[in-house]
């Protein structure tokens, strides 16, 4: 079983990776969908990384530390990209990104 010490960490990933899927999908609809292409491309890295970060220590992977600290890069690359745009998704999944990628560091730490 996996690490009770997780919990924190895998809760924010599945929650980040929510916002980046609803934000990908919100970005989609836009009106100019081109101006949203770097938000969408890491709005899909981001939630697939959350997603395999999630299952790495829900597994107790050895490698937890070293995904976890690369899924806090890309959060923190898509929460960046996301704050340029005043859409209400695109800064509900920022938040959502600095709040992973702060745990990740935590649970990498």
């Amino acid at each position: 079983m996996y690490s009770q010490s997780f919990e924190e960490c895998i809760q924010a990933c599945l929650e980040c990776m929510k916002a980046c899927n609803v934000c990908f999908d919100e970005c989609l609809a836009e009106e100019d969908v081109k101006m949203m292409a770097d938000c969408i491309r890491l709005d899909r890295e981001c939630a697939e990384i959350c997603a395999f970060a999630a299952k790495a220590m829900q597994s107790n992977s050895p490698f937890a530390k070293q995904i976890c600290t690369l899924c806090a890069e890309i959060c923190e690359a898509c929460g960046n990209e996301c704050n340029k745009h005043d859409h209400g998704h695109c800064q509900r999944c920022a938040e959502a990104c600095f709040k992973c990628a702060e745990e990740c560091r935590k649970m990498a730490a």
